[in-house]
């Protein structure tokens, strides 16, 4: 029996805000990989969201399948699905039919406006745990309200969970601050045997050669992720190569060709290497988990140049599949890098040094190429008037894929094994094991030092005899 397993029937029920943790996106990975790996101590509840969801209002159980991977036969994981990610009414209502335990927030809490609007009402019956995933320098004073608002904060990155703090100020008294970095099933993301039928027949219909130096990117064409930017940073590092060594490079984009919310990167392609190059290929098919392993097997290195990444969840599959990686210095990226203080530890962001986007900190695992960022200037809206757009070059880029291409293949493939180990570990704890005995660390900790609200008592002072004023209000 699992480690730490409790009966469905004395489980606490928790409603889990987020995507709906059967698709392909970052907030969903989190919540299925943690309702996976503590259905054990836990029932789950998942309204799960979706921009014009086609199961709108539909309820799917996927206990059984749970069941088979966790060992147990009492899962309980329900999803329902919704068009957004829920009302005021829609919440009060699954808390007291569904006799709901506490709410469990992902992803960015301006989707969740009226949730903080009502937490007083909420918190007077069930906590609040909230997994922050996404935020950057400056510290965002603007979202201390929704910070205050939680009984728990979680936070994906060192970075994050510093934020939280920085955030919190005098009020992080009484709050459970945890450090839940995103894992993984270390399962599906491994190294495997390249002499496997279907692996080479995959690789041949992707259209690479055995000889061939594969860069790799996966993750959406939007503005901040900088595909434009990762084109031409392999044109640089090609255009350094001998004539006849530039047809065994490739750059293999595992994302949208053209995105309303990113660019065209045909049309960019086309311009920074001309319509008949074959170097730039482009993946937009859906594909499984296995084939999606392949491409992280097929890679030579992962690159990642986003600006002001929350955590850079294509990295962490990356070192889990045994792929070194270039990445820009910012956010959870950071801690994939693993750079090491002056006493040789982790280096963990404080109200001193925040980051280590200036490079204070040179030493890091050997997987990890950093590209450090040269250019910081300050972006926002309405609704988050300020963060650092952290950008590196797309030289200092070339120059580590250059760095890499130079290193022997056996030297390539020891350095990816030797990332997967350290996330493997204690230390890192980039599985979805490990994600999931923290969140029930944390949980359970907010279970046991929850004190619900203070309800107020309305007295019409006319029948109230001692003095009192009119606008005061009495416990």
């Amino acid at each position: 029996m699992k480690e730490g397993y409790i009966p469905r029937e004395q489980r606490k029920r928790i409603l889990l805000l987020c995507d709906d943790i059967r698709v392909h996106s970052g907030v969903a990975n989190v919540g299925r990989e943690i309702a996976t790996n503590t259905a054990h101590r836990f029932n789950w509840f998942n309204l799960g969201a979706a921009v014009q969801h086609p199961d709108e209002g539909k309820r799917f159980d996927v206990s059984s399948e749970i069941n088979t991977q966790l060992g147990i036969e009492d899962a309980n994981v329900v999803i329902q699905c919704n068009n957004g990610y829920g009302n005021p009414d829609q919440i009060r209502k699954l808390i007291k039919t569904e006799k709901i335990d506490a709410i469990f927030l992902i992803t960015d809490p301006r989707y969740f406006m009226w949730l903080f609007q009502i937490e007083n009402e909420i918190r007077k019956e069930i906590p609040i745990a909230y997994l922050n995933i996404w935020d950057n320098y400056p510290a965002p004073m603007y979202n201390r309200p929704f910070y205050e608002s939680c009984d728990a904060l979680f936070g994906i990155s060192k970075q994050t969970v510093n934020i939280n703090r920085l955030v919190l100020g005098e009020k992080l008294n009484n709050k459970i601050l945890k450090y839940v970095p995103h894992g993984l099933d270390a399962d599906t993301f491994k190294p495997i045997d390249t002499n496997l039928k279907d692996y080479k027949d995959f690789k041949t219909q992707i259209g690479i050669k055995e000889d061939d130096f594969v860069v790799f990117y996966n993750s959406r064409n939007i503005r901040r992720k900088q595909i434009p930017d990762t084109l031409l940073a392999f044109k640089y590092f090609k255009d350094q190569l001998p004539q006849e060594k530039q047809s065994k490079v490739k750059l293999l984009l595992h994302t949208e060709i053209v995105s309303d919310h990113g660019t065209d990167l045909m049309a960019v392609k086309n311009y920074l290497f001309g319509e008949d190059d074959t170097s730039i290929l482009f993946s937009t098919s859906k594909l499984s988990r296995d084939q999606l392993n392949y491409l992280y097997n097929l890679a030579d290195v992962q690159i990642l140049l986003t600006s002001n990444e929350g955590w850079g969840l294509s990295l962490t599959e990356a070192i889990l599949a045994g792929t070194p990686i270039i990445a820009n210095v910012t956010g959870g990226m950071q801690d994939q890098m693993r750079f090491a203080d002056e006493d040789g530890k982790w280096f963990t962001p404080d109200a001193d040094v925040p980051s280590n986007h200036t490079g204070r900190y040179k030493e890091h695992g050997n997987w990890a190429f950093p590209v450090f960022p040269t250019n910081r200037s300050i972006q926002g809206s309405p609704v988050t008037p300020y963060i650092w757009d952290d950008r590196c070059k797309p030289e200092d880029a070339a120059d580590r894929i250059m760095e890499v291409y130079n290193l022997p293949k056996e030297e390539r493939q020891k350095l990816g094994l030797e990332g997967r180990e350290w996330a493997l570990s204690k230390e890192a704890g980039f599985t979805a094991e490990i994600m999931g005995e923290r969140v029930i660390e944390g949980v359970d900790e907010m279970f046991s030092t929850f004190k619900p609200r203070e309800n107020y008592e309305f007295l019409n002072v006319t029948e109230v005899k001692t003095p009192t004023l009119p606008h005061k209000l009495l416990y």
